[in-house]
C-alpha cells in the first residue's frame, strides 16, 4: 500500500491526546448517505470529506451536502495539520468539469462547495480548471450557488483572477493558523500572501462574499487568534470559520490542547462584535460545515446591514 504522508515518515511521533465528550461527530448511516456515496464513486470524483478524513462527513452525505475537491486527490504541498495525500499528483481530468455538474445536478444542490489540492507543479495552478468547473456547474445548474475553496495560487502572479473571472458566490481561502506557526504548520504558504489573496479577490469584485478560516489547538495565544481576526477583517473577508484541530496521526503536527465549547462561543463573539458578516465557531466547525444554510444567512446579513 502506498503512503499518504511519505515525507512525515521520519517526524517524531506525537501521540494522539484522548477527545474529549464535546468532540462526537453524528453517525447518521441513513439512505441519503448511501446515495451520496454511490453518486460519489460512480462518477470517480473525490471529495475533501474523504480525503481529509472530515468529522462531519456521515451528517453532510446524509444531508447530500458533499465538497468535491478538484485536480485529483494528491497535493504538492506537505502541510503538517492536513491528511490529504502528499506527492507527484497525476494529469488533469478534462472531463472534471461535467462529471462534477452532472453529480451537483443529481445531488439536487442548492449551493455547493468546490476545492482543490494544492497543484504548484501547473503554470497557474490550476485557476483555470476551477473557472471551467464553475462554469460548467452553471450551465448545467443554473440556480445553484457555488463557493469555491482555493489554494493560495503562492508564485502564480495573476492566476487566482480567472477562478474570479467565473463570479463565485463564495470566495474561501483559509488562512488556517496564526503567523508565528506557519513555517511550522504551513510551511509552503505566506501568511501575508493569503491575506493578500483575500484581499486582492473582494477589491475586484465587491459582490462576492470572501471567507476564510482558522483552526485552534496548535499552540497558538489567544492574542494571536485576535490579531488574526483584526488582519483578516482589514482584508474585508466576510466570514470566519472557526474549528478545533484533529490531529489525523502520530506523525502529524501535534495537537496542543481541546477549547471547550465555551472557549468557541467567546472567540466567536469577539469575532462578530469585530463586525463579520457571519461567524461560525465551534469544535466541529470546517470550511464547508453547513455551507449551503451559511450562504442563506450571509446573504439576509448583507441586505439587513444595507
Amino acid at each position: 500500500m502506498k503512503i499518504r504522508h511519505p515525507e512525515k515518515q521520519n517526524k517524531p511521533i506525537n501521540p494522539i491526546k484522548k477527545k474529549p465528550d464535546w468532540i462526537r461527530s453524528k453517525l447518521v448511516n441513513s439512505k441519503e448517505f448511501f446515495l451520496t456515496k454511490t453518486i460519489v464513486n460512480k462518477n470517480n470524483l473525490v471529495t475533501v470529506c474523504q480525503e481529509a478524513n472530515c468529522p462531519n462527513i456521515t451528517e453532510c452525505w446524509s444531508k447530500r451536502h458533499a465538497t468535491f475537491m478538484i485536480m485529483g486527490d494528491t497535493c504538492t504541498r506537505a502541510c503538517a495539520f492536513c491528511d490529504v495525500k502528499t506527492g507527484k499528483p497525476g494529469k488533469l481530468d478534462n472531463l472534471e468539469p461535467i462529471k462534477i455538474s452532472q453529480a451537483v445536478k443529481k445531488l439536487n444542490l442548492k449551493h455547493v462547495v468546490i476545492t482543490s489540492v494544492d497543484r504548484d507543479d501547473l503554470d497557474d495552478g490550476g485557476s483555470n480548471h476551477f473557472f471551467e468547473v464553475i462554469n460548467q456547474i452553471r450551465k448545467t445548474n443554473p440556480n445553484t450557488t457555488i463557493e469555491v475553496l482555493t489554494p493560495d495560487f503562492l508564485r502564480k502572479g495573476d492566476a487566482y483572477k480567472k477562478v474570479l473571472e467565473a463570479n463565485p458566490d463564495v470566495f474561501n481561502h483559509n488562512i488556517e493558523t496564526v503567523p508565528s506557526l506557519y513555517l511550522k504548520v504551513r510551511p509552503g504558504s505566506r501568511y501575508f500572501a493569503s491575506l493578500e489573496l483575500l484581499k486582492n479577490a473582494k477589491m475586484i469584485n465587491k459582490k462576492i462574499f470572501t471567507k476564510s478560516g482558522i483552526m485552534v489547538g496548535l499552540g497558538e495565544k489567544k492574542d494571536e487568534i485576535l490579531q488574526v481576526m483584526d488582519d483578516l477583517k482589514a482584508a474585508d473577508v466576510d466570514f470566519l470559520t472557526i474549528g478545533q484541530y484533529l490531529q489525523p496521526s502520530v506523525r502529524h503536527h501535534p495537537l496542543d490542547r481541546y477549547y471547550t465549547p465555551e472557549e468557541f462561543d467567546e472567540l466567536g463573539s469577539i469575532a462578530k462584535a469585530k463586525g463579520f458578516l457571519l461567524v461560525s465557531s465551534s469544535p466541529l466547525t470546517r470550511s464547508s460545515y453547513h455551507a449551503d444554510e451559511d450562504f442563506a444567512k450571509l446573504q439576509q446579513n448583507r441586505i439587513n446591514n444595507h
